[in-house]
């Protein structure tokens, strides 16, 4: 996998910027199967974090994960945003299920 640099988009609240670590062409049963009928893949790279969701008396709540975690994301949570030829997705920190390792 890439190195990929960090691209100039900084998430605000609880949001966290991750790239999506691609699986390698599955074949299963001798059959190729296309990009699009693959599912979207759950494991991503934290690349951005935040500038951190407040709590009730208004103090900012830390990050759980921190920039370079390997995590698991929802399957349909965040958003899709393309910067620099690379495609990102801005997830809240709730979308996050867990980290790798």
């Amino acid at each position: 996998m890439a190195t990929a640099v960090a691209p100039k988009i900084k998430p605000l609240g609880d949001r966290v910027l991750v790239k999506q670590i691609e699986e390698d062409e599955q074949i299963k049963g001798g059959i190729i199967i296309p990009d699009s009928a693959k599912e979207k893949p759950q494991e991503a790279k934290v690349i951005a974090l935040g500038t951190g969701a407040k709590n009730e008396s208004g103090e900012v709540q830390p990050f759980n994960v921190k920039v370079g975690d390997i995590v698991i994301t929802s399957k349909y949570g965040g958003t899709e945003v393309k910067f620099g030829g690379e495609t990102y997705q801005l997830v809240r920190e709730d979308d996050i299920l867990g980290i790798i390792g």
